[in-house]
């Protein structure tokens, strides 16, 4: 009886170690496959406060969220005063690598808070906009072009060499969720084949890197069948399903701003549909990854949460809201306008209702 229970205890343990995976379109957690809610949280890899991190993550943990996704970079051209968090300084002379305990020690701590809590944390690595660096400050230090960024050389060597830095140090880590190339990959104007080879080139290096956890692109879900609107289109050089064939990256992401993209809330519901298919079609999960509103959260976003739920079998395999709202010991963190606070009535709404409605289907 004794040798049973020692193993029993030494297959859940494995279980609970083993890196988050696909199983055909859904996703598998410590091995649970269904379907997953979670949320996003660019600044939580900035906060200068450890408990302040242990709250964010006990409270998203108590909540029944699962996956976190978070901003691993913090790119800058200029050396900050000290205290202030940077994680690479990018220069045409040399660029640098921040391991200290204002760089990627405090990415660690929020690593190591999740593995604590059994939350799951995307990891992006670069940002389209100039929000922490981003392209643009790569092109600040490298020259050329913002659209030229995925084919100059200087940028991705520098770019790769932040990946290793970044993929090695976690690599054992039981709370990476996924590794994800960039938040929202555009190149406005040009031919898809530019972000298409890119996305083949850097998940094939990641790969390299790392063969046990998942990777991702982290774009929009542009250019699709099922419609003519603005998002559809493969005007800032994404097409969704061109780019899901990519063999390195496990399942497909895409967002929904329709006040951004001049569409109405009512197209949600079709817009989560037809990625669904998309992905059903590629045999890989789709992840609803950002998703929001300025204003009437509950009412505007809730039936996007429900198309999504209700093609959990379909395609769909998670969804995460923009953005986590709480207080900490500074205050309130940032509000722009789409932010779902903790304990409040929109988080019951889009959260509470949401994870209950997830856990009966």
């Amino acid at each position: 009886m004794n040798s049973i229970f020692t193993f029993a205890l030494t297959f859940i343990s494995l279980v609970l170690a083993a890196p988050p995976t696909t199983n055909g379109t859904r996703f598998s957690i410590d091995g649970k496959t269904g379907y997953f809610a979670g949320t996003n949280s660019y600044w939580i890899g900035f906060l200068t406060n450890n408990r302040d991190v242990d709250t964010v993550l006990d409270h998203i943990s108590l909540s029944g969220l699962k996956i976190l996704r978070i901003w691993g970079f913090n790119d800058i051209v200029r050396k900050p005063s000290p205290g202030t968090v940077w994680f690479q300084l990018l220069s045409s002379s040399g660029s640098q690598i921040n391991t200290g305990p204002d760089g990627l020690q405090r990415l660690d701590y929020v690593v190591q808070s999740a593995e604590k809590r059994g939350v799951k944390l995307i990891i992006n690595f670069v940002n389209n906009w100039s929000d922490y660096g981003g392209m643009p400050a790569y092109v600040t230090a490298f020259g050329g072009s913002k659209e030229g960024w995925y084919t100059n050389a200087r940028a991705q060597a520098q770019y790769k060499a932040y990946i290793s830095a970044v993929v090695s140090r976690y690599i054992n880590s039981s709370a990476v969720f996924a590794w994800e190339l960039a938040n929202e990959p555009r190149c406005k104007g040009c031919s898809t084949d530019v972000i298409y080879k890119w996305g083949t080139d850097i998940s094939a290096y990641i790969r390299s890197l790392d063969r046990n956890h998942m990777i991702t692109l982290g774009d929009e879900g542009f250019g699709l069948p099922g419609a003519t609107s603005y998002p559809y289109q493969t005007s800032e050089g994404v097409d969704f399903v061109k780019n899901l064939g990519i063999k390195d990256l496990d399942f497909g992401t895409f967002h929904f701003y329709p006040q951004s993209w001049g569409v109405g809330n009512a197209a949600g519901p079709a817009w989560v549909k037809d990625h669904a298919s998309a992905c059903k079609k590629a045999g890989k999960p789709c992840l609803f990854e950002e998703y929001g509103t300025s204003s009437d959260h509950c009412n505007s976003q809730r039936p996007w949460q429900q198309a999504s739920l209700q093609l959990a079998k379909e395609g769909m395999a998670a969804d995460l809201f923009w953005q986590w709202g709480d207080t900490l010991s500074t205050g309130q963190t940032h509000n722009d306008g789409n932010t779902i606070y903790y304990g409040s009535a929109d988080a019951a709404c889009l959260i509470t209702e949401h994870v209950k409605a997830i856990n009966s289907s």
